[in-house]
This record gives C-alpha cells, sequence and structure tokens, in this order.
C-alpha cells in the first residue's frame, strides 16, 4: 500500500490498551531524509525504491534523447567519484576502448623519427613498455648522436647484425664517469688560490707566456689558412683596411653570392669571431689572468688562515627588477657587501664576475640573493628563470657551483639565502635540495604563504633554529619592514625621483646613485612614524565605513567604541592574524620569534586556508569598492535624468569586472562554508576546480582591459562631469587611496597569489589525501591563465617600450616586430686609428663621436648620442641620431687589447660598416661583451 503524498499514516481511533501495540507499529514507519523513506521497515523501504524506479525508468523511456541527455548530466553531477568510478568499469568491462599502439602501425621510420625526441633516460623506460619498443628503443641511429654529442665514439665497428652497440657504449660511458662537487674537486685536486713562493710564481708567468704566444701563432695561422681557401669571387679591394693582412672576407660581399654558401661562410665567420673573445678573466685586452699584488695576496691568505677572523663577510645580490630597488639598498647594514646588478642585459658569467670582484678573494660567511620569483623559481635574470627544469644545464650548474665555492661550507656555519618563496611549495623544495647537493653549501629560503607585497621574507625560513634571522643579517629592520609594506606604492614614486636624478650621479658607481636615491626617499618619508600612520589612517577607514552603514545619532561615541573594540580584537587575535599586507608593524626580529613554525601537515593546511579565505575576503573587498563608490552613484545619476556617463559606456568599463564580483562573491561563500566546519579530512581543491571552470569571465575582462582604460580617458576628457566625479571619489579614504584604474588592477595581481596558496595547500596534504588530486588540477588551470596575463604584460611592455625608443632616436626606423625586445644600451666613444701600418700595440686612437649601443634580441641598432643645453639652465637633454642597424647574425665582434694608447676597446663590424668603441669602465666592456655574445649565440640558434 503506498503512502499519501503528505508522507502521514492515518489509523483509527483505538483504546488505551492496544497504546504500546500500535506506537510499535507506528515507529515502524517513521521516515528519515523524506516522508517517503520509512525508517526501520526495510521490506516496505525496499519496495518503495523499486517502485521509484520503475516509475523513472517510465519516464526515462517517454524523453526524447536531448532529455535523456540532460538527466544524465544532472545525475552525474551529483555523483561521487567512487560512484562515477563505478560508472567507469562498467562500461570498461561491457564497451572495450580500442588502444593501438602507433608504432605497429606507423611506418618504422616514422616510429624512430618520434623516438629521436626522448632523452636517453626516457628511452630506457620506453624499451621497457613492450618488445616492438625495446626493438626500436635500442636502435643505433638513436644513440649514435647521443654519443657523438658528448664525444664518446665507438672503439670498434659493429658487425652488420650486431644490435643495441651504441646503447652499451653509452651506458658504459655514463657509468665511468666520475661526478665531482666543487668542494669534493678541491679536496682531491687542489684549489686556485693556495700561496706560491716567488719563483713558482715566476715560472707560472713564463708558462703562461708560452702558452699565450703558441695560441697566438695558432690563430695566426688559422686565419692565413681563412684567407687562402676564400673564393675567388670576393675581391679583397672592398676589404676595410684594418682587415687587409688579416684575411677576414668582406661581408658586404655576400649579397651577390650564392644564397646558401654565403650564408654558412657569414655564419663560420661570426661563430668565429665569438669563439675568438677573450674568457672572462681576461676580458681586459691584455690575454692574461689578472694577479694579486703581493700586500693583497697576503691579506688575503692571512685572512683565509685565522680562525678567529674568518668567515665573517656578508654579501647581498639585488635585482633591479625589485620594485624600489634603491630603498632596498639603502636598508643594507654598515659592513655588508651590496651589489645591485641589471635584470636585463647581464649573463650568468656576468652576474658571478661582479660577485667575485666585490669579495676580492675572500670567502663568505653568507651570500643572499635578493631577486625576483615565486615558490617553485628563481627569476635571477632574463631568460633565467631558475627552476627545477633547468637548474642543472652546463652555464646555470656552473653558475651555481662556482657561487657556493666562495661560501663557507655548512659545517663552517655557511650559507646561501634566497629571498624568493621556495620553502612555501614541493617544486621550491627540491630547487633548495638540488642546490645544496650541488655545491655543498645550506641553502635556505623564507616559508611563508604571504598574500601581500614581499611579506614573506618576514616570515619563517627553513634551516636551523636562527639566533637571528636572515633578513636582519643583512638589512635594517625598520627600513626593511617600511619597503616591504610599501613596495608597489614606492615604485611608482621611485619612476619619477629616478628621471630627475639619474642624469646627475652618472659620474658615480651605481651602487652609489642607488643608496643615494634610496636615503633621500626615507628621509623625505618621516620613517619613524610612518608604520603606525599608515595602522591609525587604516582603523580610522574602517570606523568611517562602520558609521556610514549604521546610520548612528551618536557618531563620536560610535566611532570611540568601534576603535576600542578594534584594539581589543587585534591584541587578542595577534597570532592567529594571516601575514598580509597590511599585518602588525612590529619590528622584524620580535616580529619573527612570535610567529610559530608549522608542526605538521594538519597545522599547515590550516594556516595556508585560513589565508586563502583572509585573502579571498580582502579582495572581494576591493572589488566591492568599484561597486559602490563608482557604480551605483553612476547608475543612480542615469536612472535620475541627470547623467555623468552613458548607459554603453558605464556597460563598457564596469560589466566585466561587476561579474568578476560576483564570481568572486560565490567563491568566498564557498570557502567560508567550507571553513566553518574545517578538519584534516577536509578538501579544499574541488571549489577551486568550479571556479577555475568559470575563468572565461577574467578572459574578458582582460581582452576588454585596453578598451576599458581608453573609455575612461576618453570620458574624462570629454566629460566635464564625468571628470569632477573622478576628482570626488579618487584616492580617497573609501577607496584606500587608490584611483579608478588602480582598482581595475587587483585581478590582474590575484593569480599570482591563488598559485602561492595553492602550492602551500598541496606542500602540507599528505599523498593519500582526497585533495590532493583536486589541488594538482587547480594549480594546473591557475598557472595556465597566469601565464596567458604574463604573456599579455609582456607584450605590451615590449611594444610600449619599442614605442619609446623609437620617440627617442631622430630618424628611427620601425622597431616594432612580432618577439622584439630591449635586452640592454650602452654608452660608448667611437674611435678612429690615426695610423694602422704601425705595430698592433703602438697604434694611436683619437674619439670621433659619442654612440649608443641599442641591444635588441635580434639586431643592433647605433646612434649617435648628443648633449643639448637650454640656456640660463644648468640641465642638459641628451639627443639620439639613428646610424645604423645590424642583424645580429651578420655582426663581427673583435676585441682590442688594451695597451698603452688604449683601454676596454672592441670592434664591432657589420655588412657595410664598422666601429671602433670603447666603454669608460673595465665593468661596461666585460658586461657588453658578454650579453652581446649570448645573445649573438641566442639569436644565431633560432
Amino acid at each position: 500500500m503506498l503512502l499519501p503524498r503528505s508522507g502521514r499514516k492515518y489509523f483509527p481511533e483505538m483504546s488505551v490498551g492496544d497504546s504500546s501495540q500500535k506506537t510499535l507499529e507506528m515507529e515502524s514507519f517513521h521516515t528519515r531524509f523524506s516522508a517517503w523513506t520509512p525508517f526501520s521497515n526495510k521490506s516496505l523501504n525496499r519496495q518503495l525504491f523499486q517502485e521509484r524506479v520503475a516509475l523513472i525508468s517510465h519516464w526515462f523511456d517517454l524523453w526524447t534523447n536531448k532529455q535523456r541527455q540532460e538527466f544524465l548530466f544532472t545525475i552525474f553531477l551529483r555523483c561521487t567519484k567512487s560512484q562515477l568510478r563505478f560508472v567507469q568499469d562498467w562500461f570498461s568491462e561491457r564497451k572495450q576502448v580500442a588502444r593501438v599502439d602507433f608504432s605497429t602501425i606507423l611506418p618504422r621510420f616514422i616510429s624512430l623519427y618520434i623516438f629521436s625526441f626522448l632523452n636517453p633516460k626516457d628511452l630506457c623506460a620506453a624499451a621497457q613498455v613492450s618488445w616492438p619498443w625495446k626493438f626500436l628503443t635500442e636502435q643505433d641511429c638513436l644513440w649514435m648522436p647521443k654519443c657523438i654529442k658528448f664525444g664518446w665514439l665507438l672503439p670498434y665497428t659493429p658487425a652488420d647484425k650486431e644490435y643495441g652497440a651504441w646503447k652499451n657504449h653509452y651506458i658504459a660511458c655514463v657509468s665511468s664517469l666520475e661526478w665531482l662537487t666543487p668542494r669534493e674537486a678541491a679536496a682531491t685536486y687542489g684549489t686556485l688560490n693556495e700561496p706560491k713562493t716567488e719563483d713558482e710564481e715566476l715560472q707560472e708567468r713564463r708558462r703562461e707566456k708560452c702558452l699565450r704566444k703558441i695560441l697566438w701563432e695558432k690563430i695566426a695561422l688559422r686565419k692565413k689558412e681563412l684567407f687562402r681557401v676564400r673564393p675567388p669571387w670576393m675581391s679583397g679591394t672592398c676589404c676595410p683596411r684594418r682587415l687587409k693582412s688579416k684575411g677576414q672576407p668582406w661581408l658586404s660581399q655576400m649579397g651577390t653570392e650564392p644564397v646558401g654558401l654565403g650564408e654558412v661562410l657569414e655564419r663560420q665567420l661570426v661563430l668565429e669571431s665569438l669563439e675568438a673573445l677573450p674568457k672572462r678573466s681576461s676580458v681586459s685586452g691584455s690575454h692574461c689572468y689578472p694577479l694579486l699584488s703581493k700586500s693583497d695576496q697576503h691579506g688575503v691568505y692571512k685572512s683565509n688562515d685565522s680562525s678567529s677572523n674568518a668567515y665573517q663577510l656578508h654579501m647581498i645580490l639585488i635585482s633591479t627588477r625589485i620594485p624600489a630597488y634603491e630603498m632596498v639598498m639603502e636598508s643594507v647594514k654598515a659592513g655588508v657587501v651590496a651589489v645591485v646588478y641589471e635584470h636585463s642585459g647581464v649573463t650568468l658569467e656576468s652576474l658571478l664576475w661582479l660577485t667575485e670582484r666585490a669579495l676580492q678573494g675572500r670567502k663568505a660567511q653568507s651570500v643572499g640573493i635578493f631577486s625576483d620569483g615565486d615558490s617553485r623559481e628563481i627569476n635571477l635574470l632574463q631568460g633565467y628563470k631558475i627552476g627545477i627544469k633547468n637548474l642543472l644545464k652546463p652555464e646555470v650548474r656552473d653558475f651555481w657551483e662556482k657561487l657556493g665555492s666562495h661560501v663557507a661550507t655548512e659545517e663552517e656555519g655557511g650559507h646561501v639565502d634566497l629571498f624568493v618563496p621556495l620553502g612555501a611549495s614541493e617544486a621550491g623544495m627540491k630547487v633548495l635540495s638540488q642546490l645544496s647537493q650541488l655545491t655543498g653549501t645550506l641553502f635556505t629560503a623564507p616559508t611563508g604563504i604571504a598574500t601581500g607585497s614581499y611579506q614573506h621574507i618576514l616570515s619563517d625560513w627553513l634551516g636551523p633554529p636562527w639566533d637571528r634571522g636572515p633578513p636582519s643579517i643583512y638589512f635594517s629592520e625598520s627600513k626593511l619592514q617600511t619597503w616591504s609594506s610599501l613596495a608597489d606604492f614606492l615604485e611608482d614614486t621611485l619612476k619619477s625621483v629616478r628621471k630627475n636624478l639619474s642624469p646627475g650621479f652618472k659620474s658615480l658607481q651605481k651602487s652609489i646613485s642607488d643608496r643615494l636615491i634610496g636615503q633621500f626617499l626615507f628621509d623625505s618619508m618621516s620613517l619613524a612614524n610612518i608604520l603606525n600612520n599608515q595602522e591609525i589612517s587604516q582603523a580610522l577607514a574602517d570606523g568611517l565605513m562602520e558609521l556610514s552603514k549604521k546610520d548612528s545619532d551618536k557618531p563620536l561615541e560610535f566611532l570611540s567604541s568601534f576603535l576600542l573594540k578594534k584594539c581589543n580584537k587585534k591584541r587578542k587575535d595577534f597570532e592567529d592574524v594571516p601575514l598580509t599586507e597590511h599585518d602588525s608593524k612590529e619590528t622584524l626580529d620580535s616580529f619573527i620569534k612570535e610567529r610559530k613554525l608549522q608542526r605538521g601537515p594538519a597545522e599547515g593546511r590550516t594556516r595556508a586556508a585560513r589565508e586563502l579565505l583572509e585573502s579571498e575576503r580582502k579582495f572581494v573587498q576591493q572589488l566591492e569598492i568599484l561597486s559602490n563608490v563608482y557604480v551605483r552613484p553612476l547608475r543612480a545619476a542615469l536612472s535620475s535624468n541627470r547623467a555623468i556617463l552613458s548607459a554603453a559606456n558605464i556597460q563598457v568599463i564596469f560589466s566585466d569586472i561587476l561579474r568578476i564580483l560576483s564570481l568572486n562573491r560565490q567563491f568566498l561563500d564557498n570557502l567560508r562554508d567550507r571553513l566553518q566546519e574545517w578538519g584534516p579530512a577536509h578538501c579544499i581543491g574541488e571549489i577551486f576546480t568550479k571556479f577555475g571552470s568559470q575563468l572565461n569571465i577574467y578572459t574578458n575582462f582582460f581582452n576588454n582591459y585596453p578598451v576599458v582604460l581608453k573609455t575612461i580617458e576618453k570620458c574624462r576628457d570629454t566629460t566635464p562631469a564625468f571628470r569632477a566625479f573622478l576628482k570626488r571619489h579618487d584616492k580617497t579614504i573609501v577607496t584606500n587611496m587608490l584611483s579608478l584604474p588602480e582598482l581595475l588592477l587587483c585581478p590582474s595581481r590575484r593569480f599570482e597569489e591563488y598559485l602561492h596558496l595553492l602550492y602551500a595547500l598541496r606542500l602540507h596534504t599528505p599523498v593519500g589525501h582526497g585533495d590532493r588530486e583536486d589541488l594538482t588540477t587547480a594549480i594546473d588551470q591557475m598557472k595556465k591563465y597566469k601565464g596567458h596575463i604574463d604573456q599579455m604584460k609582456e607584450n605590451i611592455k615590449m611594444k610600449e617600450q619599442l614605442s619609446d625608443i623609437e620617440r627617442t632616436i631622430w630618424g628611427c626606423p620601425t622597431l616594432s616586430e612580432v618577439n622584439r625586445y630591449l635586452i640592454r644600451v650602452q654608452d660608448v666613444a667611437q674611435l678612429h686609428c690615426c695610423d694602422e701600418e704601425v705595430s698592433f700595440y703602438l697604434r694611436l686612437y683619437e674619439q670621433i663621436r659619442d654612440l649608443s649601443l641599442f641591444l635588441f634580441n635580434d639586431a643592433l641598432l647605433v646612434c649617435s648620442r648628443g648633449i643639448s643645453h637650454t640656456p640660463f639652465e644648468r640641465t642638459s637633454t641628451t639627443t639620439y641620431q639613428f646610424i645604423a642597424s645590424v642583424a645580429l647574425s651578420r655582426l663581427l665582434i673583435e676585441d682590442i687589447p688594451d695597451s698603452k694608447y688604449v683601454k676596454n676597446a672592441f670592434i664591432l663590424q657589420g655588412p657595410k660598416c664598422e666601429w671602433i668603441c670603447a666603454t669608460e669602465a673595465e665593468d661596461d666592456k666585460l658586461l657588453w661583451l658578454s650579453v652581446l655574445q649570448s645573445t649573438i649565440r641566442s639569436s644565431m640558434e633560432k
């Protein structure tokens, strides 16, 4: 008997004696989950379930195909993972999916071509799949190029039917290699810094002189051979006077030769010119290794032998990509060696040279690297993002090994401090582990999961318990904390400061000029009260916002009560407040001591989840400012026939950001509901994956972002009412002192914070946890989208940079091309040789004019540089005049050794012109030749 629709059973009147029996009968019909499911009557429950299944099946038979698909889609969305896995297993048993091995269908040469892209490790793994794959992956045509690449030639000729000879030879060669760290190699073979007697030093110089003479003779012989094999159609009359005796062909004649042969010869000449350049240690032009004076040697060795004073040196490398890096430079403590290096236009070899020059042969107790990066990789230089994928590249590995050799060992208390939050992700931890293994030195990094501006450096650090945090070793506490709180705002201020002060500091060293600019800004900021003032202003802003919502009759009493509650709450919850941009501003040492180390995965997940919720709440509040302060008044004015902006302009400017606000409100509600009953077994990854499936809203916003900015500018210029509206609302307390375009920047910065927090969550999630798979999926979604945003930013930045250069250089050709970007600008003096017939070391040079060399990734732009003065003013303006542009693949470089009459000179030779150039300092020549050589090689490899 089916129950009524109300789910209740009706019974006739019963006596008091039958009440107990009827009560038991009624209890059997108690229901759970719905009025249709009895609680304890299993037989009736089973009957009702079968009737419902029959009813739904009857409806399913009557539906159309589209209705059935919608029904299945709804059912699958409600299924759990185990239920979906059951459906998958059912299909795999009844509906076999065809799996075909491509090597059995494609021709053999195509299969071998596919396998040729695998590295040796992957080839060995592929050989274990099946016998056909084993046969293909062990073919000699795959392994022979890999052996020849390293010079491992087979000592015999394999027989016709011999199988796997080159693979076995590769494995034998790899097994016999000796891998030694720099410290193991120093212990085995000795070091170059061991003191020598005067006789040994004299013998060493004689050997170097003889070796140098042999090398120069071989180079001269090689040039003569090139001159003899020069094609007969290349006339020597067109060679420049400097190269007539050397036999190098003139590249301008290759335009009339066969294209293939001309390109080959041109490429060979460019590569040979790069190989002939002096190395880092002999770039000064004398072609010998620089030697310390005896006084310097005794001082260095005395420091190394003294146990009381050894390794007391600390050095910090600061990248110019850091916002407001001048203030970071000014924050460095006295006695710490600070080196500022350019992020673009510098190679790893140049950075290592700057480090060695600053150390002057001494070993450091610790070295800090303050550069850009995230929780997975270090953005050390332009084109060098150091991560787990490229850490073992030869040039990258060589850099870290040599850098580690200048630091005390881990047993002696030495360490390298990376001011990048690598300790907050698994990939970052692997990078630190690999670096420690390569160098034998302890590498440390902060573990913070901060979403504020560079607040991670104030969090806990990896490594042994520190007497004082690594930031306190290098920096002044109050100044570093001021910078970390206001870095983004200070960078905007320093752009104009650099523009005005840098021309007057050209004659000073970069480190000195950076300190002066940083000190100037610090002095003008009233450092003693800036942190307290910022905290007080933020508290007052919150109180005024609450007062406007409550509309109290006693505003002063309400405001004082609100501030008192806020003060007590902050004092009570200080330990649990997540690390964000507006945290408590205590001193650095007390801040680090009061924060507790993460004691386990559960606590780490909890902290990361709370930080995610808190940062998302603040992000939504920033987006709500746009809705409350801008959109509502504009729409209210439009509906009251006093329109400030038209409905179309409001739609263009705010429609996408309002959709983002709606999406993130829903995301915040989901996070808040999940964290209300948070526990170790709870999952948060599925919320992120659901959020990641709706990122097309952000795509529309970023695609329309340039149009939005142009619309705001156009309306500001053409509509006085809108101009007055922005003047009233921009940069007020309600908007956190931000303007409308600055508030629209918030979504672009949020995805990097999402990635940091997701990596931190996965780091503290055990392998068998149910949330780990969803977190990995969410990380892939956010990483892909963040890459898309970064590419858009980079393209816009490159386009603006090229446009500025075109406007700066008079007569400049069009520079805007796909994937072209500026690497370095070098000021040089153009020289002219007075007499080329005299000996090379006796030639006299005279300066013709000043040049500026603009190095792009595919071309070199040569411009003349002039200075124009304004009457009755001391300031001057630099002007540039276009001379020529040369493709890097056709540019020859030759070094000019230093002599009595010329210093820091080199020659640039293009197809039609040549320039004898000289830099003002030896450092400039080293950095310029290093980056130019690296850029030419990169352009020719493409």
